[in-house]
């Protein structure tokens, strides 16, 4: 059943700008526009000159904050709404096929293989974001009583185990996905298909 949800995953970002002149001055144009104001009557209202509006908004010169201020009353808009369109850099990484970095985590003294997929320190995240491939062999034990903060989703690839969380038991087989609270304790009671593998992602505060 189709549940609504409150982010669109396919929302498009309004254009970045790298300099950040010309994204004040692309925010300070389009909110104009938006009030239906011409330079004239916005340099009137503000008390500037019809060039210095130009200026701004063409990105030729860097308003002062008490500039911004004054157009954030004009617009009726937070400061922040004038760095909207400013690229920030953002954390990224990637992985090739077979370069993970091979973990040690409680369930590798099982026989269970991590290999970790990424990480990033992000600044404005509050959350750490761990994936992970698991694999299962032969020579793997079972090992249901994983317990940590955070949540844990998981996606089969290969093979089938059966997964508890808690006292419930979860058949998994390939395209199968289980996401749940990872403060219960978790982890494959039985092995049916081996080798298996999935992908971990575990996801916890920072603090």
């Amino acid at each position: 059943m189709a549940k609504a949800l409150s982010q669109d995953p396919h929302r498009t970002a309004q254009f970045q700008e790298k300099q950040l002149e010309v994204a004040i001055g692309r925010q300070v144009r389009g909110l104009r526009r938006q009030k239906g104001q011409t330079i004239a009557q916005l340099a009137a209202e503000m008390g500037i000159s019809e060039g210095m509006v130009s200026k701004i908004e063409n990105g030729q010169v860097s308003p002062s904050l008490s500039m911004l201020q004054r157009l954030s009353q004009a617009f009726s808009v937070p400061l922040t709404a004038f760095f909207r369109g400013y690229e920030e850099q953002r954390p990224v990484m990637h992985v090739k096929a077979g370069e993970g970095i091979e973990a040690e985590r409680a369930g590798t003294r099982a026989g269970h293989h991590y290999t970790l997929l990424g990480l990033l320190s992000a600044q404005s995240a509050s959350v750490i974001v761990e994936p992970y491939l698991i694999t299962l062999t032969t020579a793997s034990d079972t090992f249901e009583t994983f317990q940590h903060d955070g949540m844990e989703f998981l996606y089969m690839l290969e093979g089938e185990v059966v997964y508890r969380h808690g006292t419930d038991l979860y058949p998994l087989k390939p395209g199968d996905s289980l996401f749940f609270d990872a403060d219960a304790p978790h982890g494959p009671e039985s092995l049916m298909s081996l080798p298996a593998r999935f992908l971990s992602i575990i996801c916890y505060s920072k603090e």
